[in-house]
């Protein structure tokens, strides 16, 4: 008789053998968003709906509405689509489309003129909403306090001078985290401003209007200038990366980087005309 021998692809006891790797989520080299999918998704503060952040080619992030809609019933000033993992704020010439969640989210007010169609999905969303509300599935977040321009205490979201430009951090200084993926598949747990490392000083630089506002101030703010650190410093802290992450190459993110481009007429309770008490300049 020949012996009956089980498959190398079963037990012993003839169940099946699970013998797939586990692949690790990766980006390429090429690609322009370095940003997981796992990253992506989240809920919005103000109504506790589901939304997918999108980095746009200016590299500020924005929430668009899961689900794709029909394009021929959403205003043209609200199509956007998705080339490459980057969002641009245009229709793509097909029959769907996506839209920001703004203008979808039921605790907002609308600014424009909407069509019958994305009116219907505002009321739907208004419902979920009062749904987990009801059920403590989700507390709306209360908006922040003003924060007092007169104190000398750390401000709580800083501006920061990099790259030639200006940015509005989400949180102080020294709570800025790396956003990039460790092997176990975690958000690096390390701060952007590591021991070791050159770091900013603060100053104060004139506000000075952009664009021909003149109506903005033009007196003083504190910055937290990086413009003296060198390039390389000065795109780690950018892509807010800690400085192993930042040395290695396919370091994939699993959050978005906290920066908004500094914009002295949306960010004016942000503006700061002292300069913060610590031991030195340097944080």
């Amino acid at each position: 008789m020949c012996p009956n021998s089980t498959s190398t692809a079963c037990r012993w006891d003839g169940s099946p053998r699970d013998t797939r790797p586990r692949r690790p989520l990766r980006v390429a080299a090429t690609s322009p968003s370095r940003l997981l999918r796992t990253g992506q998704s989240g809920r919005c503060r103000a109504c506790g709906n589901p939304i997918d952040f999108y980095q746009r080619t200016d590299q500020r992030p924005i929430a668009l509405h899961p689900a794709e809609l029909a394009a021929a019933l959403v205003p043209v000033s609200c199509r956007w689509h998705l080339s490459c993992g980057i969002a641009h704020p245009h229709g793509d010439g097909s029959a769907w489309c996506r839209i920001p969640h703004a203008v979808l989210c039921p605790a907002r007010i609308p600014t424009l003129r909407l069509t019958s169609h994305v009116e219907e999905m505002r009321r739907r969303l208004g419902v979920r909403s009062r749904r987990l509300i009801d059920s403590g599935d989700f507390a709306p977040a209360a908006p922040p306090p003003p924060e007092p321009n007169a104190s000398s205490a750390r401000p709580a979201r800083p501006v920061v001078q990099l790259l030639l430009g200006r940015c509005l951090a989400d949180r102080p200084i020294e709570d800025i985290r790396c956003v990039a993926q460790t092997r176990h598949r975690r958000r690096c747990p390390l701060p952007v401003l590591a021991p070791g490392t050159p770091k900013g000083i603060w100053k104060l630089l004139p506000a000075g209007p952009q664009r021909g506002q003149l109506t903005l101030p033009t007196g003083p703010m504190a910055v937290y200038d990086l413009s003296r650190l060198p390039y390389g410093e000065q795109l780690r802290w950018r892509t807010q990366h800690c400085p192993a992450h930042a040395a290695a190459p396919n370091a994939a993110d699993l959050a978005l980087a906290g920066w908004q481009v500094f914009d002295p007429l949306l960010h004016a309770a942000h503006i700061r005309t002292r300069l913060p008490h610590a031991p030195g300049d340097q944080a």
